[in-house]
Protein backbone atom coordinates (compact mmCIF):
# COMPACT_ATOMS: atom_id res chain seq x y z
CA UNK A 1 0.00 0.00 0.00
CA UNK A 2 1.50 2.99 -0.62
CA UNK A 3 -0.42 6.14 0.58
CA UNK A 4 1.44 10.10 0.75
CA UNK A 5 -0.47 11.72 3.53
CA UNK A 6 0.53 14.90 6.14
CA UNK A 7 -0.44 13.79 9.29
CA UNK A 8 -2.68 16.73 9.91
CA UNK A 9 -4.48 16.77 6.21
CA UNK A 10 -5.22 12.96 7.21
CA UNK A 11 -7.54 14.12 10.04
CA UNK A 12 -9.53 16.56 8.00
CA UNK A 13 -10.18 14.14 5.17
CA UNK A 14 -13.19 12.28 6.38
CA UNK A 15 -16.36 14.17 4.36
CA UNK A 16 -15.23 17.42 5.60
CA UNK A 17 -12.22 17.33 3.34
CA UNK A 18 -11.76 17.52 -0.31
CA UNK A 19 -9.74 16.02 -3.54
CA UNK A 20 -7.77 19.62 -3.31
CA UNK A 21 -6.42 18.69 -0.08
CA UNK A 22 -4.36 16.12 -1.60
CA UNK A 23 -2.82 17.99 -4.57
CA UNK A 24 -0.04 20.21 -3.28
CA UNK A 25 3.59 19.80 -2.13
CA UNK A 26 2.77 15.68 -2.36
CA UNK A 27 6.91 15.62 -2.68
CA UNK A 28 6.58 17.00 1.33
CA UNK A 29 3.90 14.05 2.36
CA UNK A 30 5.27 11.58 4.55
CA UNK A 31 4.51 7.83 3.70
CA UNK A 32 2.55 6.00 5.82
CA UNK A 33 5.41 2.90 5.33
CA UNK A 34 7.54 5.22 7.55
CA UNK A 35 5.77 3.82 10.41
CA UNK A 36 6.83 -0.15 9.74
CA UNK A 37 10.56 1.75 11.27
CA UNK A 38 9.77 4.63 13.31
CA UNK A 39 7.18 3.18 16.31
CA UNK A 40 7.01 6.49 17.05
CA UNK A 41 5.77 8.08 14.13
CA UNK A 42 3.45 4.99 14.42
CA UNK A 43 2.48 5.31 17.73
CA UNK A 44 1.49 9.30 16.95
CA UNK A 45 -1.50 8.21 14.31
CA UNK A 46 -2.83 6.70 17.78
CA UNK A 47 -2.14 9.44 20.51
CA UNK A 48 -2.97 12.33 18.87
CA UNK A 49 -6.93 10.65 18.83
CA UNK A 50 -6.48 11.19 22.69
CA UNK A 51 -6.50 14.60 22.71
CA UNK A 52 -9.74 14.94 20.49
CA UNK A 53 -11.65 13.24 23.29
CA UNK A 54 -14.56 15.45 24.00
CA UNK A 55 -14.54 16.92 26.87
CA UNK A 56 -16.51 16.40 29.67
CA UNK A 57 -17.32 19.34 30.82
CA UNK A 58 -18.94 20.58 28.00
CA UNK A 59 -21.43 23.07 29.84
CA UNK A 60 -23.89 22.09 27.48
CA UNK A 61 -26.24 23.02 31.16
CA UNK A 62 -26.50 26.61 29.57
CA UNK A 63 -28.88 25.26 26.98
CA UNK A 64 -31.43 23.29 29.29
CA UNK A 65 -33.84 23.75 32.50
CA UNK A 66 -30.18 23.67 35.09
CA UNK A 67 -28.34 26.62 34.19
CA UNK A 68 -27.90 29.95 32.42
CA UNK A 69 -25.12 31.34 30.70
CA UNK A 70 -24.24 35.13 31.68
CA UNK A 71 -21.64 35.31 28.65
CA UNK A 72 -24.07 37.18 25.73
CA UNK A 73 -22.18 35.52 22.65
CA UNK A 74 -21.99 31.60 24.15
CA UNK A 75 -23.15 30.00 21.64
CA UNK A 76 -25.23 27.54 24.20
CA UNK A 77 -27.32 31.00 24.51
CA UNK A 78 -27.93 30.73 21.10
CA UNK A 79 -28.68 27.31 20.49
CA UNK A 80 -31.29 27.50 23.74
CA UNK A 81 -33.48 31.09 22.74
CA UNK A 82 -34.58 29.83 19.07
CA UNK A 83 -31.35 30.75 17.18
CA UNK A 84 -30.26 26.92 16.69
CA UNK A 85 -29.29 26.02 13.24
CA UNK A 86 -27.28 23.45 11.53
CA UNK A 87 -24.98 25.92 10.38
CA UNK A 88 -24.23 26.97 14.53
CA UNK A 89 -21.05 25.25 15.96
CA UNK A 90 -20.97 24.46 19.32
CA UNK A 91 -18.81 21.27 21.22
CA UNK A 92 -21.72 19.54 20.09
CA UNK A 93 -21.35 18.91 16.43
CA UNK A 94 -18.60 16.19 16.92
CA UNK A 95 -18.38 15.60 12.82
CA UNK A 96 -15.27 16.73 11.73
CA UNK A 97 -13.69 15.96 14.96
CA UNK A 98 -14.45 12.39 15.45
CA UNK A 99 -14.34 11.55 11.92
CA UNK A 100 -10.71 13.31 11.13
CA UNK A 101 -9.77 10.38 14.74
CA UNK A 102 -11.60 7.95 12.79
CA UNK A 103 -9.60 8.45 9.86
CA UNK A 104 -6.07 8.25 12.15
CA UNK A 105 -7.44 5.36 14.03
CA UNK A 106 -8.02 3.49 10.49
CA UNK A 107 -4.80 4.10 8.81
CA UNK A 108 -3.26 3.18 12.06
CA UNK A 109 -5.04 0.05 11.85
CA UNK A 110 -4.29 -0.78 8.41
CA UNK A 111 -1.06 -0.23 9.19
CA UNK A 112 0.02 -1.44 12.91
CA UNK A 113 0.94 -5.13 12.14
CA UNK A 114 3.72 -3.95 9.55
CA UNK A 115 4.98 -1.90 12.54
CA UNK A 116 8.42 -2.73 14.11
CA UNK A 117 7.58 -1.90 17.86
CA UNK A 118 10.55 -3.58 19.43
CA UNK A 119 13.47 -5.84 18.68
CA UNK A 120 12.13 -8.43 21.11
CA UNK A 121 9.57 -10.80 19.64
CA UNK A 122 7.35 -10.89 22.78
CA UNK A 123 7.19 -7.25 23.59
CA UNK A 124 6.60 -6.92 19.36
CA UNK A 125 3.81 -8.79 19.20
CA UNK A 126 2.81 -7.46 22.66
CA UNK A 127 2.93 -3.71 21.63
CA UNK A 128 1.02 -4.59 18.52
CA UNK A 129 -2.00 -6.17 20.19
CA UNK A 130 -2.15 -3.40 22.56
CA UNK A 131 -2.04 -0.60 20.10
CA UNK A 132 -4.52 -2.23 18.46
CA UNK A 133 -7.40 -2.78 20.95
CA UNK A 134 -6.59 0.93 21.68
CA UNK A 135 -7.61 1.77 18.44
CA UNK A 136 -10.44 -0.39 17.94
CA UNK A 137 -12.01 0.95 21.27
CA UNK A 138 -11.25 4.28 20.77
CA UNK A 139 -12.49 3.94 17.36
CA UNK A 140 -15.58 2.65 18.60
CA UNK A 141 -15.68 5.52 21.33
CA UNK A 142 -15.44 8.43 18.23
CA UNK A 143 -18.61 6.60 16.67
CA UNK A 144 -20.52 6.53 19.46
CA UNK A 145 -20.04 10.26 20.11
CA UNK A 146 -20.76 11.06 16.23
CA UNK A 147 -24.03 8.89 16.79
CA UNK A 148 -25.33 10.85 20.26
CA UNK A 149 -24.79 14.22 18.23
CA UNK A 150 -25.93 13.47 15.19
CA UNK A 151 -28.86 10.63 15.01
CA UNK A 152 -31.99 11.19 14.08
CA UNK A 153 -34.80 10.50 12.00
CA UNK A 154 -34.81 12.04 8.06
CA UNK A 155 -37.19 13.03 6.02
CA UNK A 156 -38.28 9.54 5.05
CA UNK A 157 -39.01 9.11 9.03
CA UNK A 158 -36.31 5.88 8.43
CA UNK A 159 -33.44 6.27 12.38
CA UNK A 160 -30.36 7.12 10.40
CA UNK A 161 -26.78 7.13 12.10
CA UNK A 162 -23.82 7.83 10.45
CA UNK A 163 -21.65 6.83 7.73
CA UNK A 164 -19.59 4.05 8.93
CA UNK A 165 -16.26 3.99 7.97
CA UNK A 166 -13.34 1.00 8.74
CA UNK A 167 -11.17 2.17 5.95
CA UNK A 168 -9.11 5.20 5.89
CA UNK A 169 -10.16 7.53 2.90
CA UNK A 170 -7.74 8.53 0.11
CA UNK A 171 -7.97 10.92 -3.14
CA UNK A 172 -9.75 7.70 -5.06
CA UNK A 173 -12.07 7.20 -2.30
CA UNK A 174 -15.96 8.16 -2.58
CA UNK A 175 -16.39 10.82 -0.03
CA UNK A 176 -20.18 11.38 -0.65
CA UNK A 177 -21.44 8.40 1.43
CA UNK A 178 -24.98 7.88 2.76
CA UNK A 179 -25.49 7.63 6.34
CA UNK A 180 -25.77 4.26 7.70
CA UNK A 181 -28.46 3.24 10.04
CA UNK A 182 -28.74 3.75 13.67
CA UNK A 183 -28.62 -0.16 14.34
CA UNK A 184 -26.02 -0.61 12.26
CA UNK A 185 -24.28 2.42 13.92
CA UNK A 186 -24.75 0.38 17.44
CA UNK A 187 -23.80 -2.92 15.97
CA UNK A 188 -20.48 -1.25 14.83
CA UNK A 189 -19.88 0.01 17.87
CA UNK A 190 -20.26 -2.73 19.76
CA UNK A 191 -18.20 -4.89 17.02
CA UNK A 192 -15.20 -2.37 17.61
CA UNK A 193 -15.42 -2.77 21.19
CA UNK A 194 -15.53 -6.10 21.18
CA UNK A 195 -12.33 -6.64 19.95
CA UNK A 196 -10.71 -4.00 22.26
CA UNK A 197 -12.46 -6.26 25.06
CA UNK A 198 -10.27 -9.20 23.95
CA UNK A 199 -7.25 -7.81 23.11
CA UNK A 200 -6.52 -5.38 26.22
CA UNK A 201 -6.68 -6.10 30.10
CA UNK A 202 -9.46 -4.53 32.23
CA UNK A 203 -6.91 -2.62 33.34
CA UNK A 204 -3.30 -1.33 33.09
CA UNK A 205 -1.74 -3.00 35.92
CA UNK A 206 1.60 -4.48 36.75
CA UNK A 207 0.88 -8.44 37.49
CA UNK A 208 3.35 -11.48 39.07
CA UNK A 209 1.86 -13.83 36.95
CA UNK A 210 0.88 -12.95 33.04
CA UNK A 211 -2.75 -13.24 32.90
CA UNK A 212 -4.14 -16.13 31.17
CA UNK A 213 -5.01 -14.52 27.55
CA UNK A 214 -1.52 -13.15 27.15
CA UNK A 215 0.55 -16.24 27.87
CA UNK A 216 0.22 -17.45 24.01
CA UNK A 217 2.48 -13.73 23.40
CA UNK A 218 4.59 -14.38 26.81
CA UNK A 219 5.40 -16.13 30.03
CA UNK A 220 8.04 -12.94 30.73
CA UNK A 221 6.31 -10.92 33.47
CA UNK A 222 8.63 -8.16 33.23
CA UNK A 223 8.11 -8.12 28.94
CA UNK A 224 4.11 -8.28 30.30
CA UNK A 225 4.41 -5.32 32.84
CA UNK A 226 6.57 -3.03 30.18
CA UNK A 227 3.89 -3.10 27.67
CA UNK A 228 0.30 -3.85 29.60
CA UNK A 229 1.67 -2.50 33.36
CA UNK A 230 1.24 0.11 35.47
CA UNK A 231 2.76 2.75 32.93
CA UNK A 232 0.12 2.00 30.27
CA UNK A 233 -2.56 3.64 33.17
CA UNK A 234 -5.37 6.07 31.29
CA UNK A 235 -4.85 4.69 28.02
CA UNK A 236 -7.52 2.96 26.47
CA UNK A 237 -8.01 -0.63 28.51
CA UNK A 238 -10.82 -3.34 28.84
CA UNK A 239 -12.67 -1.33 31.45
CA UNK A 240 -13.56 1.32 29.38
CA UNK A 241 -14.51 -0.68 26.36
CA UNK A 242 -17.19 -1.85 28.43
CA UNK A 243 -17.82 1.52 29.64
CA UNK A 244 -18.69 2.57 26.27
CA UNK A 245 -20.64 -0.53 25.58
CA UNK A 246 -22.48 0.46 28.33
CA UNK A 247 -23.17 4.55 27.25
CA UNK A 248 -23.96 3.39 23.92
CA UNK A 249 -26.56 0.22 24.90
CA UNK A 250 -28.26 3.05 27.06
CA UNK A 251 -28.50 5.46 24.04
CA UNK A 252 -29.94 2.92 22.06
CA UNK A 253 -32.43 1.50 24.53
CA UNK A 254 -34.09 5.13 25.29
CA UNK A 255 -37.43 6.39 24.14
CA UNK A 256 -36.43 8.68 21.70
CA UNK A 257 -34.78 5.66 19.54
CA UNK A 258 -37.25 3.07 19.94
CA UNK A 259 -38.77 1.97 16.51
CA UNK A 260 -39.25 -1.27 14.69
CA UNK A 261 -35.77 -0.60 13.56
CA UNK A 262 -33.36 -0.84 16.10
CA UNK A 263 -33.32 -4.55 18.25
CA UNK A 264 -32.29 -2.63 21.97
CA UNK A 265 -33.23 -3.37 24.73
CA UNK A 266 -33.36 -2.32 28.20
CA UNK A 267 -31.79 -5.63 29.52
CA UNK A 268 -28.95 -5.54 27.07
CA UNK A 269 -28.11 -2.19 28.79
CA UNK A 270 -28.63 -3.16 32.22
CA UNK A 271 -26.12 -6.72 31.80
CA UNK A 272 -23.75 -4.41 30.01
CA UNK A 273 -23.74 -2.28 33.16
CA UNK A 274 -23.68 -5.21 35.61
CA UNK A 275 -20.27 -6.20 34.27
CA UNK A 276 -18.74 -2.60 35.18
CA UNK A 277 -20.47 -2.51 38.37
CA UNK A 278 -19.24 -6.47 39.36
CA UNK A 279 -15.64 -5.39 38.22
CA UNK A 280 -16.02 -2.31 40.81
CA UNK A 281 -17.17 -4.48 44.14
CA UNK A 282 -20.90 -4.31 43.43
CA UNK A 283 -23.16 -2.56 45.76
CA UNK A 284 -19.61 -1.76 48.13
CA UNK A 285 -17.85 -0.67 45.48
CA UNK A 286 -19.68 3.00 45.36
CA UNK A 287 -17.01 5.20 46.32
CA UNK A 288 -17.87 7.26 50.11
CA UNK A 289 -16.37 10.52 48.66
CA UNK A 290 -17.44 9.35 44.91
CA UNK A 291 -19.77 12.71 45.59
CA UNK A 292 -17.22 15.18 45.79
CA UNK A 293 -14.76 13.93 43.58
CA UNK A 294 -13.06 17.18 42.69
CA UNK A 295 -12.25 18.54 45.76
CA UNK A 296 -9.24 18.95 47.69
CA UNK A 297 -8.43 15.33 49.41
CA UNK A 298 -9.40 13.52 46.66
CA UNK A 299 -7.50 15.43 43.54
CA UNK A 300 -4.05 15.97 46.02
CA UNK A 301 -4.15 12.33 45.91
CA UNK A 302 -4.06 11.37 42.48
CA UNK A 303 -0.68 10.31 41.23
CA UNK A 304 1.21 7.66 38.95
CA UNK A 305 -1.51 7.90 36.59
CA UNK A 306 -3.95 5.97 39.52
CA UNK A 307 -7.59 7.02 39.98
CA UNK A 308 -9.70 7.98 41.84
CA UNK A 309 -11.83 5.47 43.77
CA UNK A 310 -15.10 7.07 42.08
CA UNK A 311 -13.21 7.19 38.02
CA UNK A 312 -12.99 4.81 36.05
CA UNK A 313 -11.09 6.99 33.19
CA UNK A 314 -10.09 10.26 33.27
CA UNK A 315 -7.22 12.84 31.53
CA UNK A 316 -4.03 13.56 33.09
CA UNK A 317 -4.34 15.61 36.20
CA UNK A 318 -2.95 19.48 35.75
CA UNK A 319 0.15 20.20 37.88
CA UNK A 320 -1.84 23.57 39.57
CA UNK A 321 -4.16 25.81 37.83
CA UNK A 322 -7.45 27.99 37.76
CA UNK A 323 -9.19 27.83 35.10
CA UNK A 324 -12.18 26.30 36.69
CA UNK A 325 -12.39 28.96 39.33
CA UNK A 326 -11.88 31.76 37.43
CA UNK A 327 -14.79 30.72 34.97
CA UNK A 328 -17.10 29.66 37.51
CA UNK A 329 -16.50 31.55 41.02
CA UNK A 330 -18.80 34.59 41.58
CA UNK A 331 -16.93 38.53 41.05
CA UNK A 332 -15.74 38.68 44.95
CA UNK A 333 -13.94 35.96 44.53
CA UNK A 334 -12.28 37.53 41.13
CA UNK A 335 -14.36 34.70 39.39
CA UNK A 336 -16.63 35.45 36.03
CA UNK A 337 -19.79 33.33 37.56
CA UNK A 338 -20.33 31.67 33.70
CA UNK A 339 -22.84 28.53 35.35
CA UNK A 340 -25.43 29.68 36.63
CA UNK A 341 -27.91 26.95 38.07
CA UNK A 342 -31.56 27.41 37.77
CA UNK A 343 -34.13 27.47 40.60
CA UNK A 344 -35.34 24.77 38.47
CA UNK A 345 -32.38 22.48 39.52
CA UNK A 346 -32.51 23.55 42.95
CA UNK A 347 -36.12 22.81 43.31
CA UNK A 348 -34.93 19.39 41.96
CA UNK A 349 -33.02 18.63 45.56
CA UNK A 350 -35.30 16.85 47.79
CA UNK A 351 -35.18 17.52 51.58
CA UNK A 352 -32.53 15.21 53.71
CA UNK A 353 -35.73 12.78 54.85
CA UNK A 354 -35.94 12.20 50.80
CA UNK A 355 -39.23 13.88 50.12
CA UNK A 356 -39.48 16.26 47.28
CA UNK A 357 -40.04 19.72 48.24
CA UNK A 358 -43.84 19.47 46.73
CA UNK A 359 -44.95 16.98 48.99
CA UNK A 360 -46.61 18.93 51.44
CA UNK A 361 -47.72 16.36 53.99
CA UNK A 362 -43.91 14.78 54.39
CA UNK A 363 -41.44 16.68 53.37
CA UNK A 364 -41.51 19.19 55.81
CA UNK A 365 -40.12 22.58 53.28
CA UNK A 366 -40.38 25.65 54.80
CA UNK A 367 -40.92 27.75 52.03
CA UNK A 368 -39.22 31.00 53.99
CA UNK A 369 -36.20 28.70 54.38
CA UNK A 370 -35.62 26.64 51.33
CA UNK A 371 -32.25 25.61 52.09
CA UNK A 372 -33.11 24.29 55.56
CA UNK A 373 -33.12 20.50 55.70
CA UNK A 374 -32.58 19.70 52.26
CA UNK A 375 -30.28 17.23 50.35
CA UNK A 376 -26.90 17.79 51.55
CA UNK A 377 -25.49 17.64 48.01
CA UNK A 378 -27.54 21.03 47.39
CA UNK A 379 -24.60 23.15 49.86
CA UNK A 380 -22.11 20.85 47.65
CA UNK A 381 -22.98 21.41 44.33
CA UNK A 382 -24.91 25.53 44.65
CA UNK A 383 -23.97 28.35 46.16
CA UNK A 384 -26.96 30.29 46.99
CA UNK A 385 -27.53 33.57 48.41
CA UNK A 386 -25.77 33.51 52.39
CA UNK A 387 -23.44 30.46 51.26
CA UNK A 388 -20.15 30.94 51.59
CA UNK A 389 -17.11 29.45 49.27
CA UNK A 390 -13.46 30.45 48.34
CA UNK A 391 -10.49 30.22 50.24
CA UNK A 392 -11.61 32.83 52.49
CA UNK A 393 -14.55 30.98 53.57
CA UNK A 394 -16.49 34.21 52.43
CA UNK A 395 -20.17 34.81 52.64
CA UNK A 396 -21.92 34.90 49.08
CA UNK A 397 -24.66 37.66 48.69
CA UNK A 398 -26.89 37.06 45.67
CA UNK A 399 -29.75 39.59 46.01
CA UNK A 400 -30.15 42.25 43.17
CA UNK A 401 -29.90 44.78 46.13
CA UNK A 402 -26.89 43.57 48.03
CA UNK A 403 -24.52 45.92 47.46
CA UNK A 404 -22.47 43.57 46.27
CA UNK A 405 -20.78 42.54 42.67
CA UNK A 406 -21.94 39.04 43.18
CA UNK A 407 -25.77 40.14 43.20
CA UNK A 408 -27.98 39.69 40.36
CA UNK A 409 -27.01 40.99 37.16
CA UNK A 410 -25.01 43.85 38.99
CA UNK A 411 -21.64 43.22 36.86
CA UNK A 412 -22.53 42.66 33.02
CA UNK A 413 -21.18 39.10 32.23
CA UNK A 414 -19.66 38.38 35.82
CA UNK A 415 -22.81 38.43 37.65
CA UNK A 416 -25.41 35.32 38.33
CA UNK A 417 -28.45 35.77 36.25
CA UNK A 418 -30.28 33.44 38.84
CA UNK A 419 -29.27 33.47 42.46
CA UNK A 420 -26.94 30.80 42.12
CA UNK A 421 -23.43 30.16 41.12
CA UNK A 422 -22.15 26.89 40.65
CA UNK A 423 -19.76 25.78 43.35
CA UNK A 424 -19.20 21.71 41.96
CA UNK A 425 -16.08 21.13 40.37
CA UNK A 426 -14.74 23.95 41.95
CA UNK A 427 -11.66 23.66 44.67
CA UNK A 428 -12.43 25.71 47.35
CA UNK A 429 -9.19 26.46 48.61
CA UNK A 430 -8.32 28.19 44.87
CA UNK A 431 -7.40 31.72 44.79
CA UNK A 432 -8.37 33.79 42.21
CA UNK A 433 -7.22 36.88 43.59
CA UNK A 434 -4.55 38.42 40.95
CA UNK A 435 -2.53 39.81 43.73
CA UNK A 436 -2.37 36.63 45.53
CA UNK A 437 -3.75 33.76 42.98
CA UNK A 438 -3.26 30.19 44.34
CA UNK A 439 -3.45 27.58 41.78
CA UNK A 440 -4.06 23.69 42.64
CA UNK A 441 -3.74 20.53 40.89
CA UNK A 442 -7.11 19.47 39.12
CA UNK A 443 -8.12 16.51 36.90
CA UNK A 444 -11.29 15.96 34.45
CA UNK A 445 -12.96 12.57 34.73
CA UNK A 446 -13.87 11.04 31.10
CA UNK A 447 -16.49 8.50 33.32
CA UNK A 448 -16.98 7.89 36.76
CA UNK A 449 -18.32 5.07 38.50
CA UNK A 450 -21.68 6.91 39.53
CA UNK A 451 -22.71 7.24 36.26
CA UNK A 452 -22.46 3.58 35.58
CA UNK A 453 -24.34 2.50 38.62
CA UNK A 454 -27.09 5.36 37.36
CA UNK A 455 -27.29 3.65 33.81
CA UNK A 456 -27.88 0.10 35.93
CA UNK A 457 -30.46 1.62 38.00
CA UNK A 458 -32.57 3.32 34.64
CA UNK A 459 -32.07 0.39 32.53
CA UNK A 460 -32.80 -2.44 35.12
CA UNK A 461 -35.83 -0.47 36.14
CA UNK A 462 -37.22 -0.62 32.68
CA UNK A 463 -36.24 -4.20 32.32
CA UNK A 464 -37.20 -6.29 35.34
CA UNK A 465 -38.78 -3.83 37.36
CA UNK A 466 -37.78 -1.72 40.66
CA UNK A 467 -36.45 -4.66 42.81
CA UNK A 468 -36.17 -8.04 40.27
CA UNK A 469 -32.23 -8.22 39.57
CA UNK A 470 -32.72 -10.76 36.95
CA UNK A 471 -29.87 -13.00 38.64
CA UNK A 472 -27.59 -9.74 39.75
CA UNK A 473 -26.93 -9.35 42.81
CA UNK A 474 -28.98 -6.21 43.24
CA UNK A 475 -31.59 -4.39 41.59
CA UNK A 476 -32.44 -0.60 40.34
CA UNK A 477 -33.93 0.19 44.24
CA UNK A 478 -30.89 -0.88 46.03
CA UNK A 479 -28.56 0.98 43.60
CA UNK A 480 -31.12 3.78 44.08
CA UNK A 481 -31.06 3.57 47.67
CA UNK A 482 -26.90 3.09 48.29
CA UNK A 483 -26.43 6.37 46.28
CA UNK A 484 -29.21 8.42 47.76
CA UNK A 485 -28.00 7.03 51.50
CA UNK A 486 -24.14 8.30 50.77
CA UNK A 487 -25.75 11.59 49.45
CA UNK A 488 -27.10 11.87 53.49
CA UNK A 489 -30.93 11.46 51.55
CA UNK A 490 -33.39 9.41 53.28
CA UNK A 491 -32.17 8.60 56.72
CA UNK A 492 -32.19 4.59 57.61
CA UNK A 493 -35.46 3.67 56.35
CA UNK A 494 -35.67 6.37 53.33
CA UNK A 495 -39.80 5.94 53.13
CA UNK A 496 -39.64 7.72 49.43
CA UNK A 497 -37.61 5.72 48.41
CA UNK A 498 -39.78 2.78 49.71
CA UNK A 499 -43.45 3.91 48.32
CA UNK A 500 -41.38 4.44 44.88
CA UNK A 501 -40.43 0.94 44.82
CA UNK A 502 -43.70 -0.49 44.50
CA UNK A 503 -44.17 1.39 40.78
CA UNK A 504 -41.84 1.49 37.84
CA UNK A 505 -43.10 4.61 36.86
CA UNK A 506 -42.07 6.16 40.04
CA UNK A 507 -39.22 4.78 40.42
CA UNK A 508 -38.31 5.92 36.61
CA UNK A 509 -38.73 9.51 38.00
CA UNK A 510 -36.81 9.54 41.13
CA UNK A 511 -34.15 7.45 38.94
CA UNK A 512 -33.94 10.14 36.85
CA UNK A 513 -33.94 12.93 39.30
CA UNK A 514 -30.96 11.28 41.05
CA UNK A 515 -28.95 11.03 37.87
CA UNK A 516 -30.40 15.02 37.58
CA UNK A 517 -28.59 15.54 41.07
CA UNK A 518 -25.69 13.26 40.48
CA UNK A 519 -24.51 14.49 37.78
CA UNK A 520 -25.52 18.11 37.43
CA UNK A 521 -22.99 20.39 35.58
CA UNK A 522 -21.04 17.20 34.33
CA UNK A 523 -22.72 17.39 30.60
CA UNK A 524 -25.50 14.81 31.05
CA UNK A 525 -28.82 17.21 31.22
CA UNK A 526 -28.70 18.13 27.85
CA UNK A 527 -28.64 14.32 26.09
CA UNK A 528 -31.09 12.72 29.00
CA UNK A 529 -33.90 15.20 27.94
CA UNK A 530 -33.22 14.53 24.34
CA UNK A 531 -33.20 10.71 24.85
CA UNK A 532 -36.07 10.53 27.10
CA UNK A 533 -38.14 12.62 24.93
CA UNK A 534 -39.04 14.86 28.05
CA UNK A 535 -40.00 18.68 28.14
CA UNK A 536 -37.40 20.61 26.42
CA UNK A 537 -38.55 24.11 26.73
CA UNK A 538 -39.35 24.65 30.57
CA UNK A 539 -38.64 28.05 31.26
CA UNK A 540 -35.49 28.82 33.58
CA UNK A 541 -36.48 30.56 36.95
CA UNK A 542 -34.37 32.45 39.11
CA UNK A 543 -34.77 33.61 42.93
CA UNK A 544 -33.86 37.09 43.89
CA UNK A 545 -33.76 38.18 47.99
CA UNK A 546 -34.70 41.11 49.42
CA UNK A 547 -31.63 43.36 50.74
CA UNK A 548 -32.28 41.86 54.68
CA UNK A 549 -32.34 38.08 53.02
CA UNK A 550 -35.75 37.22 55.16
CA UNK A 551 -38.29 37.20 51.70
CA UNK A 552 -37.64 36.22 48.22
CA UNK A 553 -39.40 36.44 44.38
CA UNK A 554 -38.90 33.81 42.07
CA UNK A 555 -38.77 35.34 38.65
CA UNK A 556 -38.16 34.06 35.37
CA UNK A 557 -34.75 34.09 33.73
CA UNK A 558 -34.83 32.85 30.11
CA UNK A 559 -37.28 30.94 28.08
CA UNK A 560 -36.68 27.86 25.80
CA UNK A 561 -37.41 28.14 22.43
CA UNK A 562 -36.89 24.45 20.97
CA UNK A 563 -38.92 23.26 18.14
CA UNK A 564 -39.62 19.53 18.24
CA UNK A 565 -37.15 18.18 15.38
CA UNK A 566 -34.58 19.89 18.30
CA UNK A 567 -34.42 16.66 19.76
CA UNK A 568 -32.16 15.23 17.75
CA UNK A 569 -29.33 17.10 16.29
CA UNK A 570 -28.62 18.44 13.18
CA UNK A 571 -25.77 17.02 10.33
CA UNK A 572 -23.47 20.11 9.82
CA UNK A 573 -25.09 22.05 7.01
CA UNK A 574 -22.16 22.32 5.08
CA UNK A 575 -21.39 18.70 4.97
CA UNK A 576 -25.22 18.43 3.43
CA UNK A 577 -24.37 21.08 0.89
CA UNK A 578 -21.16 19.50 -0.71
CA UNK A 579 -22.93 15.56 -0.30
CA UNK A 580 -25.91 14.86 -1.80
CA UNK A 581 -25.89 11.61 -0.51
CA UNK A 582 -25.83 12.75 3.64
CA UNK A 583 -29.48 13.29 4.65
CA UNK A 584 -30.64 15.62 6.98
CA UNK A 585 -31.85 15.14 10.04
CA UNK A 586 -36.10 15.85 9.86
CA UNK A 587 -36.54 19.28 9.98
CA UNK A 588 -33.33 20.83 10.53
CA UNK A 589 -32.70 23.50 7.29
Amino acid sequence: MNKKILLFVAGALMLGGCDDLFKPGLENFKDVEQMYEDAQYAQGFLMSTYSHIPGYYDNSEYATDDAVVNQKSDAFLTIATGGWTASTWTSLNQWTNSFSSIQYLNLFLENVDQVKWADDVEKNALFARRTKGEAYGLRGMFLYYLLRAHAGFGENGELLGVPILTESQTVESNFNLPRASFQACVEQIYSDLSKAEEMLPWEYEDVTTVPAEFQSLTQDIGKYNTVMGAKARQLFNGLIARAYRVRTAILAASPAFQTPSNTSTWEEAAMAAASVIDYNGGIDGLAADGITYYEATVADAVKDGINPKEILWRENISSGDTNQEGRHLPPSLFGSGNMNPSQNLVDAFPMANGYPIDDVTNSGYDKSKPYDKRDPRLAKYIIYNGSTAGSSNKTIYTSSKSATDDGINTVEQKSTRTGYYMKKRLRMDVNCDPTSTSAKAHYNPRVRYTEMYLDYAEAANEAWGPKNTNGNSYSAYDVVKAIRKRAGVGGDNDPYLEKCANDPNEMRKLIRNERRLELCFEGFRFWDLRRWNENLNEAVRGIDWTSDGQSYTTFTVEERAYEDYMRYCPIPYSETLKFSNLVQNKGWK
